[in-house]
């Protein structure tokens, strides 16, 4: 809108001709907008990093992950350079946009760089910076190796490390590096990021650093074809719907944002304007996953109730051996589909199932026992397209006694996106019943009729 505004103006007998380029001198510089009312303008093809006017490649088929790193504050200046001459040859060398948060963290002692770019350029950009933290180190007197600190979100991580930790142990022996991630604890709904530590040579460290990105990178990939896949199936969710997720179900790289600052809801986001009220849930975890649910002393329980707009109770176990516990969630439909993804989420990052395996829990709703025959169709056939529709298992169980509201239970099992797409579809199935019901009310006459 700039660009369109300040073109052609004119200011003592000057007129204005403006063009956009990158920053930092990425790339080439790229043209102005080439068609002002209906043609790729500059401002688009911006959005592609380390890629030239004209050229938009494979990179624009793949999406932008991009390497988050923290470097102690007294090397910022060095990385920076001279009138940023430092950084300017480290972007064009590397064909990437770096931007160091110089502004974030006032007074910490490490800030975060964020570097966008193809795989290759992500971690020779990293090399520059660590040879040019070495030498400042050196020059200082600084005896240590200076690690290098990888930032990443929580959500991916737990595929990094790999059940048992089979995935970080493979990645040190053969880079020779030793590598420790932060704790859980220091995690909050407003920073989602673990810092991943590697300590060892600058060669040994780069060497882990593409070993360390690509299984990210790979994981992050994964969660965004997921995605793709169901999104069609859960009306009204887009990936900047998903934005709102700060830990557990995100995808979206925390380079969206600076870090320590909640993400904003997406403006106008309300998948489930049709049902907005109070809905009760009841989701099945293992009974050793309660503790990271509750979190130390309650915090992550209530956290999570106060992020997702729910109220999260967990049930006294059955027995002493009770292998489940049965999470009760009361919220909108909203409410429930935030709570429920962080639950799912966490069981992930804590490894309660293996890196490759999705996360798939029992969940209970209750139905009106009219709406019950609805559900399973005639013969099985709405409970057979639902289950083909959704990936998830649902099931009727018969021979149920209706409860003092005259409802009963509808068992669905599967991962997320197939559990909620079963939920939204069941009630979308209660509500036709209720809505025909009101209408059948409505129409009756007001008569005696004998049997």
């Amino acid at each position: 809108i700039a660009v369109e505004k300040l073109t052609g103006q004119t200011f003592e007998d000057y007129s204005f001709k403006v063009s956009y380029i990158l920053d930092m001198d990425a790339a080439p510089p790229l043209p102005a907008t080439r068609n002002r009312r209906g043609g790729r303008t500059s401002r688009e093809q911006d959005s592609q990093p380390g890629t030239s006017a004209g050229s938009l490649g494979p990179r624009q088929k793949q999406p932008d992950f991009p390497l988050r790193m923290l470097v102690p504050t007294q090397f910022v200046g060095a990385i920076i350079g001279k009138e940023g001459l430092t950084i300017k040859n480290i972007t064009k060398q590397t064909q990437s946009k770096v931007d160091i948060h110089r502004k974030e963290n006032a007074g910490a002692a490490e800030k975060p760089i964020t570097i966008h770019s193809t795989p290759e350029g992500c971690s020779a950009a990293c090399r520059m910076i660590m040879d040019i933290m070495q030498k400042e180190a050196d020059d200082t007197k600084v005896t240590e190796d200076i690690p290098l600190k990888i930032l990443a979100h929580n959500s991916l991580v737990g595929r990094l490390i790999g059940k048992e930790g089979r995935n970080l142990k493979k990645i040190e022996e053969e880079t020779e590096t030793k590598i420790t991630i932060s704790s859980l604890q220091d995690l909050t709904i407003y920073n989602p990021e673990r810092t991943i530590i590697v300590k060892g040579s600058i060669e040994a460290c780069c060497r882990a650093e593409v070993e360390i990105m690509r299984k990210l990178r790979e994981a992050y990939e994964n969660d965004i074809a997921a995605i793709n896949q169901q999104t069609n199936l859960i009306p009204g969710l887009s990936l900047s719907a998903l934005g709102i997720f700060s830990t557990g179900l995100s995808v979206l790289p925390p380079a969206a944002g600076p870090r320590g600052v909640p993400p904003l809801p997406p403006t106008g986001y309300n998948p489930f304007l049709q049902a907005p009220e109070q809905e009760v849930v009841y989701l099945f975890i293992p009974t050793q996953a309660v503790g990271a649910i509750i979190g130390k002393k309650g915090q992550h329980i209530k956290q999570l109730a106060r992020f997702a707009g729910a109220s999260i109770k967990i049930a006294p176990a059955e027995s002493p051996d009770a292998t489940q516990r049965m999470v009760i969630i009361t919220g909108p439909p909203e409410a429930q589909f935030k709570a429920q993804g962080r639950i799912f989420g966490k069981l992930k990052e804590e490894n309660f199932f293996s890196a490759k395996e999705e996360v798939k829990l029992e969940t209970h709703i209750k139905v009106p026992s009219s709406a019950a025959g609805r559900v399973i169709g005639k013969g099985g056939k709405t409970v057979n397209e639902l289950q083909n529709l959704t990936s998830a298992e649902v099931i009727v169980p018969r021979d149920q006694t209706p409860d003092e509201n005259d409802e009963v239970f509808v068992k669905i099992s599967g991962h997320f996106f197939a559990s909620q797409t079963a939920q939204r579809k069941i009630r979308e199935i209660i509500q036709q019943v209720k809505q025909q019901e009101q209408k059948h009310q409505q129409g009756a006459p007001v008569t005696h009729r004998s049997k």
